[in-house]
């Protein structure tokens, strides 16, 4: 073959991978114009089902408009292990574009229902710590990435509102579910810190409801709890109607202030929640969400975290003969009264 026949095969070939790239480029411009994204949504628990609207919301903000260039599939659970591997299968089996997942169980299904396919995984409000959901925070790594409930800051940060709003109290119960996976972590970090406030933590890990309300009225029967505050940091224990029911029966009548979680049973509730904004969440996983729609692979877009949330009950805090400061309550994002 002689020179000019070598340059014109080059030229030729130039073309047709230039061409290709093009029609292969506008081929994923029109698929997105034709609403080729199908996202799979798997809302594991109904406490946080809001972070789909705020979702849903935000992706059509960034010009994913549902029904023309994006179809979102919600499906819904609470504590069902069962039925969530059988949709994130629906989901897998439909080569769904995108999967949003939360909370952590859910989010663990998600990865694990994705293994071997290349359907990205974003999770939200889901504990990183105390489990293999991510490789690091900054380098998630395979096909995930989301929005991680920030467990170890609230949990110093219930902690610190707590001494703020009883100083008094030094002895504080600490209940929470036995083996759950992201308690060591937060507990690494409250000890120190109670301990250089100089209170003492009075820890239950509970097998169950049943035995919360045995340890509290077995404690009851001295006539003095041998605490003078409750703290709840970021479990599935403190979440439960039923658990705070049972703390309740017996801190209601000795004014004794319950505080970290928002949860609230007829009149009577916690005192202050440290938590974060769930349509926060919502928004910052469609923001995630639309980088991997764009071509960024999902394991290498560091996790992101939301901004703690201070809820005071001044309401609540007055019904327990509590004063709450200024200071404090300035600090707070809403005040109920």
């Amino acid at each position: 073959m002689n020179k000019k026949a070598v340059i014109l095969l080059i030229v030729i070939l130039g073309i047709v991978i230039g061409v290709g790239y093009i029609l292969t480029k506008g081929e994923k411009r029109s698929n997105y114009k034709k609403g080729a994204y199908r996202v799979g949504i798997l809302s594991g628990l109904n406490l946080f089902s809001g972070i789909a609207d705020s979702f849903i919301q935000e992706m059509t903000g960034l010009g994913y408009v549902d029904g023309k260039n994006i179809t979102y599939d919600l499906q819904k659970t609470n504590f069902e292990p069962d039925k969530e591997k059988l949709i994130l299968k629906k989901f897998v089996d439909e080569k769904v574009d995108l999967i949003l997942a939360y909370n952590t169980e859910a989010a663990l299904e998600a990865k694990e229902a994705t293994k071997g396919t290349d359907i990205p995984v974003v999770f939200a409000n889901a504990f990183t710590e105390g489990n293999n959901l991510v490789n690091s925070i900054r380098a998630p790594g395979g096909n995930i990435t989301g929005v991680r409930y920030p467990n170890t800051d609230v949990a110093i940060r219930r902690l610190e509102v707590l001494h703020e709003v009883v100083p008094q109290v030094k002895q504080i119960w600490l209940p929470y579910q036995k083996g759950y996976p992201s308690v060591p972590a937060e507990l690494d970090v409250v000890r120190p810190a109670a301990k250089s406030l100089g209170l003492t933590l009075i820890e239950f890990p509970s097998e169950n409801l049943v035995a919360l309300q045995a340890e509290l009225a077995n404690r009851a029967k001295n006539k003095d709890l041998g605490f003078g505050a409750v703290l709840f940091i970021p479990e599935s224990l403190s979440t439960t109607k039923e658990a705070f029911a049972a703390i309740a029966k017996y801190t209601r009548v000795k004014k004794i202030p319950v505080g970290g979680s928002s949860v609230t049973l007829d009149d009577y509730g916690t005192v202050f929640a440290v938590t974060v904004d769930t349509s926060e969440i919502g928004v910052l996983a469609a923001r995630l969400a639309n980088k991997i729609l764009q071509g960024t692979s999902a394991g290498i877009i560091p996790v992101v975290s939301p901004e703690t949330y201070l809820i005071l009950n001044a309401k609540m805090a007055s019904e327990l003969g509590i004063n709450l400061s200024e200071s404090l309550l300035n600090k707070a994002n809403k005040v109920i009264r």
